[in-house]
């Protein structure tokens, strides 16, 4: 037997009476926040819920997710978390494909109305039993007439509890990609996967039981899930949560709570590089922050730079995927690490780079990154064909394009799919984009292609400058053109006042391209 959410049961009996969760003024133990989780567990229970059974979870990050999380885990449910930003349409797709049984959402805020989405599109799911308003209060009533209230559930149920018994085999989580093409797969992750990157994480991060983390990347989201909360809570560390990036609220949880170990992905590092407010007392911040982590996308060497500069603190970089529970090779401490990599496999991982027939290539060509081990997930649901493909031969295909180095360092490229194709050569948008960001007027940058008649496919940059700077379109391709090679500067330049990005802070590129 073994079940995830050991991680927060353990700790519990260790540390009851020590800070688990801070969001704002509320502060929760762990073993207030592992009865909570009984009481929705044993609601759950009482409501019909089987083990085995789907149940999707729309929360922000505030300490109700931990709560709903562990307690769909102790009943011996599978986790299907969603994106806070999917409207109506998008929520149906979702509790359809995983054949979701019950569904707890947030009420929202006026600017995000996730309880109105939500239900809206819980009501064309028959299949989808239970809806359960996560009010902001629990004894707040429901928004929504003749829906029930995760208070309402808690009501009267004992925080105490029996965990299920689940095999490390069985599927703990359904987490949801949104990829490239096509609708959005569920990777179904176990108990063992979940938990032994859960553990690696807190090896590859340096996580002490002293340490207090602050959580701003989205819970829903694998990075965030596996290598902040389920490391921390196995470790005993204090978690701050704030619901969205905001580089002074950032600052100041920072300095409030000394924060010693941060996450996050490279647009909030830009974010917190740029901020120029002197209100924070930017030494003492960098004095107790001991370690900070980027994952998600590729994170610019210059940016990399700057913020050790200026935060005096090591930044190490990883690279995961949802579909590898997520952690696939870091930037270890012990190895040594070099700045603009992804590290080397973490313990228990395979990595190697393939051609289209998954030869490997040669040290030091580009090839796809394909990997196996415990991290890898069992398979997307209900997908036998798609699985068929991305785990030909015993090994996740990824996607993503990389080199590795003479030491075993690896170097993500880019994805395969990001490729562009101009005049038959391939050019690599991340290449690019490393060349632009050098330039002192550039705050941000997105490389992609756009259709043309005589080379297939010309580059394009989509361009946010620094704030004050000015910068003509011609003088930038100019510039960028005398640092590489012919093909691959941008023919055309957009400068623009944002970039689109996701919830987790990536850059939508398929949004650039649909302008």
């Amino acid at each position: 037997m073994l079940n995830l959410s050991v991680v927060l049961e353990d700790s519990a009996r260790r540390y009851p009476n020590k800070d688990a969760f801070i969001f704002m003024d509320t502060r929760l133990t762990y073993a207030q926040v592992n009865g909570a989780a009984n009481q929705v567990a044993n609601g759950l229970r009482a409501a019909g819920i089987q083990p085995g059974d789907k149940v999707a979870l729309s929360c922000l990050n505030l300490p109700y997710f931990p709560i709903i999380y562990f307690g769909i885990l102790k009943a011996g449910g599978v986790i299907v978390p969603l994106s806070v930003l999917l409207k109506r349409d998008e929520i149906e797709y979702h509790l359809k494909d995983s054949d979701a049984k019950a569904y707890f959402c947030f009420v929202g805020t006026p600017e995000l109305p996730m309880a109105q989405e939500g239900h809206a599109g819980f009501s064309k799911v028959d299949a989808c039993e239970h809806f359960f308003v996560v009010t902001a209060k629990p004894t707040d009533p429901s928004p929504i007439e003749g829906t029930s209230t995760m208070g309402m559930l808690m009501n009267g149920q004992s925080p105490a509890g029996v965990t299920e018994p689940t095999s490390a085999e069985d599927t703990a989580v359904i987490i949801y990609t949104s990829g490239t093409t096509g609708r959005p797969k569920g990777a179904e992750l176990t108990h063992s996967s979940l938990l032994q990157n859960a553990i690696l994480s807190t090896g590859v991060i340096t996580t002490r039981t002293e340490d207090t983390q602050l959580i701003v990347l989205p819970l829903f989201h694998i990075f965030a899930m596996t290598c902040l909360m389920n490391a921390g809570l196995y470790k005993g560390v204090t978690s701050v949560l704030l619901p969205r990036f905001d580089a002074e609220a950032v600052l100041g949880l920072m300095q409030k709570h000394e924060v010693t170990v941060f996450a996050g992905v490279p647009t909030m590092y830009w974010g917190l590089l740029n901020y120029e407010n002197t209100k924070f007392d930017l030494e003492g911040i960098s004095a107790k922050l001991r370690m900070a982590v980027s994952g998600g996308a590729s994170l610019p060497v210059q940016v990399l730079e700057d913020f050790e500069a200026k935060f005096k603190v090591p930044i190490l970089e990883g690279y995961g995927m949802s579909e590898g529970s997520p952690v696939v090779t870091f930037n270890h401490i012990d190895v040594g690490r070099k700045p603009g990599s992804v590290g080397t496999p973490v313990w228990g991982v395979e990595v190697k780079l393939v051609d289209d027939n998954d030869n490997e290539v040669p040290l030091g060509e580009k090839g796809e990154l394909v990997y196996r081990g415990h991290n890898v997930m069992k398979g997307y649901y209900k997908r036998p064909d798609v699985n068929a493909e991305v785990l030909r031969g015993g090994w996740m295909h990824s996607g993503d394009v990389a080199i590795k180095d003479e030491d075993g360092f690896f170097y993500i490229v880019d994805r395969t799919k990001d490729m562009i194709i101009r005049g038959g050569l391939n050019v690599y948008p991340r290449e690019v984009e490393e060349v632009i960001i050098q330039h002192e007027a550039v705050s941000l940058v997105a490389v992609i292609g756009v259709p043309d008649d005589e080379m297939g496919e010309e580059i394009m940059a989509c361009v946010v400058l620094k704030e004050g700077a000015s910068l003509e379109a011609q003088d930038l391709m100019l510039w960028t053109r005398d640092r590489i090679a012919a093909y691959k500067y941008p023919r055309h330049i957009e400068f623009l006042d944002a970039l689109p990005m996701s919830a987790t802070g990536k850059i939508l590129k398929k949004e650039l391209r649909k302008r």
